[in-house]
């Protein structure tokens, strides 16, 4: 017996409904604009051409900081203490003297606001003991995260390491790590600073990345600029809570990437949409088991990208199975939950179990029978 139920529903992959858009236009040599749930891409120009990325390195050591804060290895309130080394840093900094001492929360905050290289460093040393073991780090988190064109040589995105020309990535790979990053709750208040101040007021902060002010909607990330690089974002939006990414590498100037940035979100603000897979609540009998019936529910309730114009055209078709013998276990798939647009399969979610159901002993099952038997006479 199949139970069917039909039900509005957005719930469909990227790669099955949505219709080619027409493209935006960007000038940069490179860019990708994402969706920061599922990781879809939704537009692409040169997004695998290994590029030097600038400051925009230092979105991988803001991870692999939130990483060792959330684990239990640092903390907010850690006192950081600043080494020659660090203190040597060129570029954007917070001038750091040899020896200063800075809380965590503060390092991360300038590092966010102010791009600060020095932080960066200081950052590195902190929770990997030296800026070499802490790249090692980086290496290794890039490759879990799955960024096969990526090779950090520095946690800054400087070109004054003697190996920066090997420091390389991708749009593609700088939006996985973005993603990533976006995941930690804790850095988004540090993102989306404006102006601020550390050192107990006495001295300034203004974001690199002017989005923050003049962009509707922007919750990060981080900017990048050397003379090698060229002026580089990835820049993350939310309206109507559709999140987007958007990574520029390259451009020829400051205002051409901020442009290019912003074309790229609001193309896919305006276009896209995310949805909640719900389905209605479907109950299945059980044979034998501890309880007459089980609940099912869907597999995945991830948010799924839908085309905004053809969001509520979505229905979908309920399945199940006429029944289960016990035992049922919590998880175990008992029917599929199908998306269609008109006559069109868009996807299947598999109907899993939402709870165990053992199976009655034999003493129960015998005096279930004796009960029906009685029952049955009467």
């Amino acid at each position: 017996m199949k139970k069917r139920i039909l039900a509005a529903l957005a719930a469909l992959p990227l790669c099955f409904l949505l219709t080619a858009q027409a493209a935006p236009e960007v000038s940069v040599p490179s860019a990708i604009l994402v969706d920061a749930a599922t990781g879809t891409v939704l537009f692409e120009k040169n997004a695998q051409e290994r590029l030097r990325p600038a400051s925009v390195t230092k979105i991988m050591t803001l991870l692999l900081t939130m990483e060792a804060i959330e684990s239990g290895n640092a903390n907010w309130d850690d006192t950081v203490t600043a080494s020659a080394a660090a203190c040597a840093k060129g570029g954007s900094q917070v001038f750091l003297a040899e020896g200063e001492q800075m809380r965590l929360d503060e390092m991360v905050k300038s590092v966010c606001v102010a791009s600060a290289n020095d932080c960066a460093a200081a950052l590195a040393e902190h929770l990997a003991g030296s800026e070499s073991a802490f790249v090692d780090r980086m290496n290794e988190r890039a490759k879990e995260l799955g960024m096969a064109d990526t090779h950090f040589v520095n946690c800054t995105g400087l070109d004054d390491d003697p190996e920066a020309a090997e420091h390389l990535t991708t749009a593609a790979d700088i939006a996985k790590m973005s993603r990533e990053l976006l995941k930690h709750d804790g850095i988004r208040k540090y993102l989306t600073i404006w102006m601020d101040t550390v050192r107990g007021g006495q001295f300034g902060l203004s974001n690199t990345n002017k989005l923050v002010r003049f962009y509707e909607g922007t919750t990060g990330l981080k900017t990048g600029y050397t003379s090698a690089a060229g002026h580089c974002i990835s820049a993350s939006a939310r309206r109507d809570g559709l999140e987007l990414i958007a990574v520029v590498l390259h451009a020829a100037s400051s205002p051409e990437r901020f442009e290019a940035a912003k074309t790229l979100l609001s193309h896919g603000f305006a276009h896209y949409a995310l949805a909640h897979p719900e389905a209605e609540p479907v109950e299945i009998p059980v044979v034998l088991g501890t309880r007459g019936s089980v609940r099912v529910e869907p597999e995945s309730r991830e948010p799924i990208l839908v085309e905004k114009a053809q969001k509520n055209q979505i229905v979908c078709e309920t399945e199940t199975e006429g029944s289960a013998d016990a035992p049922v276990t919590k998880g175990q798939r008992l029917g599929t939950l199908r998306v269609l647009a008109g006559e069109t399969l868009l996807k299947e979610i598999p109907l899993v179990a939402a709870e165990d159901v053992p199976r009655l002993g034999f003493g129960e099952q015998l005096v279930r029978l004796l009960r029906r038997v009685c029952c049955a006479g009467g």
